[in-house]
């Protein structure tokens, strides 16, 4: 007995590290792909209720419908996506281009430059140092140009990779529509928690992740289109370029559009066009930034249940940790781990000292606590546990299983 016991335990041992050994070596084999086929799990995810409509409508012919969600998706969002960076690229060009001649011109005629410096109240400070300040001006926009010009240039040679990547996220979508449930399930059998945390990790996950690329995209848009439209209507050189510049820095909360419109404002200042600068600083701090202080709390934190400053301080290091789709990452994993702590805290909260302190006050505006002892699975407004992504809707059984044989039975081996 003892013997069958040690045999046992040393075949359990021996699985377990088989298995890290393969998964890491696997990881790495796929590292590459690892946020294509993240992205595609989230759009898949997003996609899911039209893909459900679209097989009852044609008879259940699922793949039938996978690919055809799958062609609207390329149709409303990729196609005109690829056509406007299109002229975005091309203003982009112009710009890096026109940036550097035009500060050297600018700086070679002294009166201007004389103008524009004697309006400094420490212009006497200043005065003896006057070439000094041109001459690092000068080189700073040759730089800057040779900087925006490398850009363009680098974006250009990535366009086969973000083709290819593309195609990758999209063949992805498709299986994911057809068996993301079956998929779903033989991860969570794995995952040894009680099906309450499990439901509650994967309704955050799929609510944080909808929250932010729904609230993001959105904002993005609106204060992109809204800048730009200022942008155009200000007689700035580039206004599309700045425009998708902006769209991008909205993910930022609070600040992102004013580090590109603050400068443009300055711009106008130092060019003699008071009136202009006065009336875009105006419509970007009153219309662009309101839409950031309105829009934001009502589409991103309010579904994500999590601060302004958790919002910020994951997007700002989603984006550092995994470039440009870690504003969607970033949020996800901080709502993740305010999720495992608040669980931990649960599951072990006869074990862990009772803190007099007012708990939902403090940290409210984090994520929901949920009182030790009460019901933490998340609850849909009828009052059933909240299902996991790709989960079809009770009595619905037209989901597609997985070729490869469906989850084993949580009571299995």
């Amino acid at each position: 007995m003892a013997e069958l016991k040690e045999r046992k335990r040393l075949e359990g041992v021996f699985l377990i590290g088989l298995a890290l050994v393969i998964t890491v070596i696997f990881y790495r084999m796929v590292s590459g792909f690892i946020e294509t086929l993240f992205l595609a799990a989230i759009f898949s995810g997003m996609l899911h209720p039209l893909y459900k409509r679209l097989g009852t409508q044609m008879g259940g012919r699922k793949p039938a419908a996978a690919v055809l969600t799958i062609l609207l998706f390329v149709i409303v969002l990729v196609v005109p996506l690829s056509a406007f960076l299109g002229v975005v690229v091309s203003q982009a060009v112009d710009v890096s281009a026109s940036v550097g001649p035009w500060v050297e011109r600018e700086l070679s005629q002294t009166n201007q430059l004389d103008g524009l410096l004697q309006r400094l109240p420490f212009w006497e400070t200043i005065q003896p140092y006057q070439d000094l300040i041109s001459t690092k001006a000068a080189e700073f926009a040759g730089r800057l140009g040779t900087f925006l010009v490398g850009s363009v240039a680098a974006a250009s040679r990535g366009t086969a990779v973000f083709f290819f990547q593309l195609f990758i996220m999209l063949y992805a979508m498709f299986f994911f529509l057809l068996y993301g449930k079956a998929y779903m399930a033989r991860i969570l059998y794995y995952i040894p928690l009680a099906p309450d945390a499990e439901n509650r990790l994967v309704a955050k996950f799929v609510s944080v992740a909808r929250a932010t690329i729904k609230g993001t995209l959105v904002i993005g848009v609106i204060q992109g289109g809204l800048g730009g439209l200022g942008f155009w209507v200000a007689g700035i050189q580039g206004w599309a370029f700045w425009s998708v510049v902006m769209m991008i820095l909205s993910i930022i909360p609070g600040v992102g559009t004013a580090l590109i419109w603050i400068p443009a404002v300055i711009y106008l200042f130092a060019v003699g066009l008071g009136g202009k600068a006065i009336a875009l600083a105006l419509w970007c701090a009153l219309v662009v930034g309101m839409v950031d202080n309105v829009l934001r709390p009502r589409l991103v934190g309010r579904d994500t249940e999590m601060s302004d400053l958790l919002v910020l301080i994951s997007t700002l290091g989603g984006i550092v940790a995994f470039g440009a789709t870690g504003f969607i990452i970033g949020p996800i994993v901080a709502a993740l781990w305010v999720t495992v702590w608040e669980i931990y805290g649960e599951t072990f909260s006869e074990y862990l000292p009772r803190v007099e302190m007012p708990v939902t006050e403090t940290v409210a505006n984090l994520s929901v606590v949920v009182p030790p002892g009460a019901d933490s699975s998340p609850v849909r407004s009828h009052g059933e546990p909240a299902p996991a992504p790709f989960e079809e809707a009770p009595g619905d059984e037209s989901g597609s299983e997985d070729p490869g044989g469906a989850a084993p039975p949580a009571d299995g081996p």
